[in-house]
């Protein structure tokens, strides 16, 4: 199965992608289309647009902007802000190396559409 399913487009429904297909889509010029604010300030991040990737995770105010903004100040060596961001997206705060982090949280975020 293609790491892109446009399946209905007629009805609406959104493009489905996985980590792979995200991933690859770091080699694009522009991140796919449909994608959540949080899932575009990572793709930004991924490509080295951390100013973006911040500004698109400050512009969305829920837990996920919140997360992918915790997971920003922690690649900027900020632990208290990313301690802060954690505890308003209700997650713990995360131990794990930077890119696997960066994997969970596009897998998660991901798989919500």
């Amino acid at each position: 199965m293609d790491a892109r399913n446009e399946a209905g487009a007629e009805t609406g429904e959104r493009r489905i992608m996985d980590l792979t297909g995200f991933e690859r889509s770091l080699e694009e010029a522009a991140p796919p289309e449909g994608l959540s604010t949080p899932l575009q300030a990572l793709w930004q991040e991924a490509r080295g647009h951390w100013d973006e990737a911040h500004a698109l995770a400050q512009a969305d105010k829920g837990p996920a902007g919140a997360w992918v903004h915790a997971y920003l100040h922690r690649v900027e060596g900020d632990l208290r802000n990313a301690g802060y961001w954690y505890r308003r997206a209700g997650r713990p705060e995360s131990k794990q190396a930077l890119r696997d982090e960066w994997r969970a949280i596009a897998t998660t975020l991901l798989a919500e559409g």
